[in-house]
């Protein structure tokens, strides 16, 4: 057999040479925010069944709900809300055939980011 070299360069794109575009980073988003909301999800569930529970089990739930940990959840559960919903009306018009060139999916992109945290402001102001 002949002698081979061995390959000197990356056999698939790592981190250290990958520049995320802000489609991938949107797209990564839509996955954590779908997922994270499950922690609020459970926060609320768990604070509801110790409502149902006693009165000293719901103590205990409603300071942890209402401290700054269940602010903090619930606030960026909010965002993350704002966030899926947007990102969802992004991907039906991906699915309708548009916005499938580089700057209009880039438009989006930060639309979906800047629309999210306005979104989330104007409900906190409202709410």
């Amino acid at each position: 057999m002949a002698d081979t070299k061995p390959v000197e360069r990356p056999l698939s794109p790592h981190l250290q040479v990958y520049r995320p575009q802000l489609t991938s980073i949107t797209s990564i988003l839509t996955r954590i925010t779908g997922n994270g909301l499950i922690v609020a999800v459970l926060l609320m569930v768990w604070w509801l069944l110790a409502a149902s529970t006693s009165d000293a089990y719901f103590a205990v739930a409603d300071a942890v709900v209402t401290s700054w940990f269940g602010d903090l959840i619930f606030t960026l559960s909010l965002w993350a809300i704002w966030y899926h919903y947007l990102a969802g009306l992004r991907h039906f018009y991906f699915d309708a055939g548009k916005g499938m060139d580089i700057p209009t999916a880039e438009k989006l992109g930060w639309g979906l980011i800047i629309g999210s945290v306005v979104l989330t402001i104007i409900t906190l102001l409202l709410v």
